[in-house]
């Protein structure tokens, strides 16, 4: 019965550096019968040095020179390379494209520039799909005025019915005015018909409302069945805990139900006449 024989590897691990890359390094693993001339053609690719202008030196880990690789037509096994020793690439052209430092050094490469008239004259140019972009969406949050968020207030007063978008969400204005707490411009609070919203008119900030979900109140009945002494020092712990959620510190706008506030962007909010409420029948 035969047995499958496979090759023992040969390959070794070499790092490659080169003259003219101060900031290059690459390791790769090569058979130690591919020849010097087949090794440079490798090497090129990787570096862009070519054939007939790269010297090879063969280093150990010390940066010591071991031997120069100077026969195109001899196998790497001749020089005797082992794992970890460096492969040196030394460019001989001068007017090599790794020479002069421009592939590392990005501010000696001359730049393109073009002055703002011809910019302009370009049929499509980034400035113009901007321009076009914001002419669809006027009134984005992160780019409408003061001004324009103001007018837009002008048609909404506190006590006007109104539908939120999206989904058209039925509420009652409640508040409008600038609020620093949620960011530059103006806001609306709505409070829903239904429970919809995010808050009962306060404004907590997230980060606050992450730590109380981290301590939640404990249950009752881990207070009550315990023991008299241990009892008293849960206790403490309790009153603690829920001084801690007493001194959230949020920021009211309005007031309504639990669930049924929420503050946003003047133009999510539409103003309805004749806007009848939401009767719910139990």
């Amino acid at each position: 019965m035969s047995k499958l024989q496979l090759p023992a590897d040969d390959s070794v691990s070499l790092r490659v550096t080169h003259s003219n890359l101060t900031s290059f390094a690459s390791d790769i693993r090569v058979s130690q019968q591919t020849t010097v001339e087949a090794l440079k053609e490798k090497l090129w690719k990787k570096t862009g040095t070519a054939v007939g202008s790269m010297r090879l030196e063969l280093r150990d880990e010390a940066g010591a020179r071991v031997a120069d690789l100077d026969r195109d037509a001899a196998p790497l096994a001749a020089y005797s390379p082992y794992d970890g020793y460096r492969l040196h690439i030394i460019d001989l052209d001068p007017s090599s494209v790794t020479s002069g430092g421009w592939l590392e050094d990005t501010s000696l490469v001359e730049k393109y520039t073009i002055s703002d008239e011809a910019y302009a004259k370009l049929g499509t140019n980034f400035r113009k799909f901007k321009e076009k972009m914001v002419s669809k969406n006027p009134v984005s949050d992160d780019k409408q005025s003061d001004n324009q968020m103001e007018e837009l207030c002008a048609n909404i007063k506190v006590g006007d019915r109104c539908e939120v978008e999206p989904g058209a969400k039925r509420g009652t204005v409640k508040f409008v005015g600038k609020a620093e707490a949620l960011g530059c411009g103006f806001w609306v609070g709505v409070q829903y018909d239904e429970p919809l919203g995010k808050h009962d008119g306060m404004y907590v900030h997230s980060q606050t409302m992450a730590v109380i979900n981290l301590y939640p109140v404990p249950k009752l009945s881990w207070l009550l069945a315990t023991s008299n002494d241990i009892r008293l020092e849960k206790q403490l712990i309790l009153f603690d805990l829920l001084g801690a959620c007493c001194r959230v510190k949020g920021v009211r706008f309005f007031e309504c139900p639990q669930g049924h506030g929420v503050i946003v962007r003047p133009e999510k909010v539409k103003v309805v006449t004749c806007l009848p409420y939401l009767l719910v029948y139990f």
